[in-house]
């Protein structure tokens, strides 16, 4: 029989986990121009790398959720640790584009799938209550803005100190450290206590329901801005006049809101529909994207911009999560919020490679900003009409 942890336990775990993961994740636009600069390249090598990163992310999300729905989150969390250590290492020591692909775009996209959301939050879904799972998802994903905050000053005062390549070697091992916070999150089920439908009839229902399909194309938007202004704002700030302080500061920013932005969010929805807390959401990223860049650039629009985007920066996954546990249980839920990552890492892929592709082309980013703002307003509209009724088989239980 299993030890009982308890649901702070579980939440604090998750929540740290999640922070270490993403915040690595959230400066990797830090380590841009002085890798670039020592090895000669152009951003769209780089760039490239981390839109492979999103797509490898995106894709082994699915599998990801179904090994942690079948055999536990305990495992499949220990071994991202040590594969996002493992790509961290290799990736300081990547010598070419393809080297920096394989590192930071393979292995640590497949380590990003497996201690990120899809795995963590499935594991809250199914240790906490259902009465408490608004709060615990909004809980961690707040634990986890932290942990992305106090990730920008330390990783650009290792840079600074040691040099980037030193600095990614120093968050190797930090990752590598946290593989032991992944034991509470033990939510095997016995098959005993299954229930008697498959994971094949699950995801059958699932890519039956005209309301998934819809909270994927929708989550596209999110993945598409999140990866473009995580991987090139820094540089775009100094493209525009700003020191190299200004884009850390800003990423800070973005991250300490998120702390706020993401809790506020996961309690939200569990008083308000959660697809038209969605819709309201990309709708005010949206706004925010197109008066940055209509109204004068300075540090104080800089810092309200961050400030705003960071209070929507994450609070899409736990609405998110929430819909589909609302909409089709938490059984196989690790497995159903991976078929819908997947449209947030496409989102992602295109959000960081035609970033660097179009500033190569253009020297200028604004025809993404423009992609930006007009595909938040097309979550926004997808999101609305999405039936966030339980399915048939929940409403008879």
């Amino acid at each position: 029989m299993k030890k009982t942890v308890s649901p702070l336990t579980v939440v604090v775990c998750g929540g740290i986990v999640i922070g270490l993961a993403m915040g690595v994740r959230h400066v990797q636009g830090l380590f841009m121009l002085p890798m670039t600069a020592a090895r000669g390249w152009g951003r769209e090598e780089f760039a490239f790398a981390l839109a492979l990163q999103n797509l490898v992310w995106g894709l082994a999300q699915p599998l990801t959720g179904m090994l942690a729905d079948r055999w536990g989150a305990r495992r499949v969390l220990a071994a991202g640790c040590l594969a996002y250590g493992a790509g961290l290492a290799l990736m300081a020591h990547a010598g070419s584009a393809t080297q920096l692909a394989l590192s930071g775009g393979l292995l640590i996209g497949l380590a990003l799938a497996g201690t990120t959301f899809g795995v963590v939050y499935g594991a809250i879904s199914r240790l906490v209550p259902a009465q408490r799972r608004s709060w615990a998802l909004g809980m961690a994903g707040a634990i986890g803005g932290v942990g992305q905050f106090a990730m920008v000053p330390a990783a650009q005062g290792l840079i600074d100190g040691i040099g980037w390549a030193a600095a990614l070697g120093a968050l190797a091992l930090v990752l590598a450290l946290a593989l032991p916070l992944a034991a509470p999150l033990d939510d095997r089920v016995d098959h005993a206590d299954r229930a008697a439908q498959s994971m094949r009839q699950a995801i059958g229902e699932a890519l039956s329901h005209r309301g998934f399909w819809l909270l994927n194309l929708g989550f596209l938007a999110c993945g598409f801005q999140l990866a473009f202004l995580g991987a090139h704002f820094p540089a775009y700030l100094l493209d525009r006049g700003f020191p190299a302080q200004t884009g850390v500061a800003a990423l800070a920013i973005v991250a300490l809101a998120n702390v706020a932005g993401t809790y506020a969010w996961g309690q939200l929805g569990s008083q308000y529909r959660r697809k038209h807390l969605l819709a309201y959401l990309y709708l005010l990223r949206a706004g925010a994207m197109l008066a940055f860049v209509l109204l004068p650039l300075d540090s104080a629009s800089v810092y309200l911009f961050a400030f705003v985007m960071g209070l929507t920066w994450l609070g899409t996954v736990p609405l998110t999560n929430g819909l589909v546990s609302q909409v089709f249980g938490v059984q196989y839920i690790g497995t159903l919020f991976g078929f819908v990552f997947v449209g947030h890492q496409l989102g992602g892929f295109l959000g960081v490679w035609l970033g660097g592709l179009v500033f190569d082309a253009t020297r200028s980013y604004d025809l993404v900003w423009l992609a930006s703002i007009l595909v938040g307003l097309l979550a926004a509209a997808l999101h609305w009409p999405i039936d966030d009724r339980a399915v048939a088989r929940l409403q008879v239980a």
